[in-house]
């Protein structure tokens, strides 16, 4: 047998069904075709040419690729050209009016300022930014500043007045406006009914720029072993455009899924009249096979930190907030039907609790309407799901895709701040998750926080927060449990089970090379195990020269 790529003396993780080892690993034309407990595969069962890409592990793991089942690619390539208003590094507000008020001695008088990651909650002051304090150092330029949840923003005087907004304004479904004492707009707009109006007057880059956002990002995703990749809200054609170009050109190597934001879908639409099928085709034709459809997405709820989160019991600190639904009941069940019925599979962010009950109730009432096996439907976050909630989600068939990372980044806060000891300590069940067996995976939601499947694999384990201790310990799960939610767990998600997510016969041969098998660590140290080397379809797209090939 012909092989193109040989892997040799590794320790393989196939995390296949039985969690089988292996030493050796042999692949022809994209797939996996030899699979040995040994070092080194029979000299009889494969022929070795000169153009075989023979890697020596020399000990190394080699586990299936990566697959991010929720973040925002192109959302993440835009943040990065925009301020750090993020904790670290900036201490105070001072600190990030200083960088404003630099970066508007830049720019031309009325072009736009865009900064990204506040925390109200780590900066010192411990509250949010006003359109007063962007004044101070923005005179001239419309700013637009998105919080670390991407659940609100700040604009100044400016940005408000570009917008035609007036004290007087009525606030809009799914989200409302910040006033101050006398009940004038104070520049906090919260949820992206309240962002539109301002945010829909910022430039839009081109599609062209677009596929070199995705060029220039996809490399920072491969580098961290990461093969499939999903952006979890197209929210225009632009955005789906460059996508289908950036795949077909390979200057994006991954395998992507795309998640279109149910408002393209609806009736009267651009593809108001599409199934999921129809649009699945068009989709693979257009990206040469490498992007799928993956759901139809939407919102119905925002963020526990910026208190947006739709909640069954108050806030911890905050008695009378209870958090906002995005849609009316009404409209979410209707809407889940028309595109159930067309045969889309639905992602819906919940973090909130009531949330995540609505979202239940939106899809038992679609099922019930229209009966469909295998649906795969899911909740997007899952962050104070009850265990009443997990329950119901485990008898509905629907999929949990957990922001993990929540516990390490504002596990704390949750705890003293927005949920309180009782609710916070159980942020993102996993461990409830395993008992009731549901399908479930890990996500980065990147640019919330940084790409890093290894960093949500650790988070998992170990449920450390950052203050430096653990969050809920009974809700820890094994960290094989862990690997498969970041590999062919979310393989199940996508539908590709018999095709990727493990390292077995047939499959293909998507992989990523660690310095070090996860299993065989200190649980404490997964995190900081170094991405040795990526590999899409049996060919290399990301490597470090600690990697032996001949």
């Amino acid at each position: 047998m012909k092989v193109d790529l040989l892997f040799k003396n590794g320790k393989v993780l196939t995390l296949d069904h039985n969690n089988r080892r292996a030493g050796s690993v042999a692949v022809s034309q994209g797939k996996i075709v030899g699979i040995w407990e040994t070092a080194e595969p029979p000299k009889d069962e494969v022929e070795i040419t000169q153009q075989t890409n023979v890697v020596d592990l020399d000990g190394a793991a080699l586990l299936p690729g990566f697959i991010d089942t929720h973040n925002h690619m192109l959302m993440y390539g835009q943040t990065r050209d925009m301020v750090n208003c993020s904790t670290p590094p900036n201490k105070s507000i001072k600190d990030i009016l200083d960088t404003i008020g630099k970066k508007a001695k830049e720019t031309q008088n009325g072009e736009w300022i865009q900064g990204f990651g506040y925390d109200d909650t780590l900066i010192y002051e411990k509250r949010h930014l006003t359109r007063v304090d962007l004044d101070q150092v923005t005179p001239n330029n419309p700013v637009f500043i998105s919080h670390a949840s991407g659940h609100l923003a700040y604009a100044n005087t400016l940005a408000i007045q570009m917008a035609g907004l007036q004290d007087t304004i009525s606030d809009p479904q799914g989200g409302h406006y910040g006033r101050d004492e006398k009940g004038r707009l104070n520049g906090v707009l919260y949820e992206p009914g309240a962002q539109q109006p301002i945010s829909s007057l910022i430039p839009k880059p081109t599609v062209g720029e677009l596929v070199r956002i995705l060029e220039k990002i996809s490399k920072d995703y491969v580098a961290q072993g990461i093969t499939t990749n999903s952006d979890a809200a197209i929210i225009g054609l632009d955005d789906f455009e460059a996508h289908l170009q950036a795949s077909k050109l390979r200057v994006n190597p991954m395998r992507m899924q795309l998640m279109m934001m149910h408002y393209l879908l609806s009736d009267g639409a651009p593809y108001g009249g599409y199934t999921s099928e129809q649009l699945d085709i068009e989709i693979q034709a257009r990206s040469g096979g490498w992007a799928k459809l993956d759901s139809a997405k939407m919102f119905q709820d925002g963020s526990i930190q910026g208190l947006t989160g739709a909640l069954r019991e108050p806030y911890y600190q905050n008695p009378d907030v209870y958090g906002d639904f995005i849609h009316p009941q009404e409209f979410l069940n209707e809407e889940v039907l028309n595109l159930h019925r067309r045969g889309y599979r639905m992602t819906t962010h919940g973090n909130g609790d009531r949330a995540i009950g609505s979202i239940l109730d939106a899809y038992e009432y679609a099922l019930k309407q229209h009966p469909r096996t295998d649906h795969r439907h899911r909740i997007e976050h899952v962050q104070s799901a009850t265990t009443e909630d997990i329950a119901r989600m485990g008898e509905l068939g629907v999929a949990g895709s957990f922001f993990i990372n929540h516990v390490y980044y504002w596990g704390d806060r949750h705890e003293r701040i927005f949920l309180g000891p009782k609710r916070g300590r159980r942020i993102s069940p996993l461990a409830e998750a395993v008992e009731h067996n549901l399908l479930f995976a890990l996500h980065s939601d990147c640019p919330i926080t940084p790409i890093s499947p290894l960093f949500s694999v650790w988070a998992a384990v170990n449920r450390i927060t950052r203050e430096g201790h653990v969050l809920g310990p009974e809700q820890r799960i094994d960290v094989v449990t862990a690997l498969k939610s970041m590999t062919i767990y979310g393989a199940k998600f996508i539908f590709d089970e018999d095709h990727s997510g493990s390292i077995e016969m047939g499959k293909k041969a998507d992989f990523v090379v660690l310095e070090e098998d996860p299993t065989m660590i200190n649980p404490l140290d997964i995190k900081d195990v170094s991405i040795q080397s990526t590999y899409i379809n049996g060919e290399p797209v990301y490597g470090q020269k600690t990697v032996k090939t001949t």
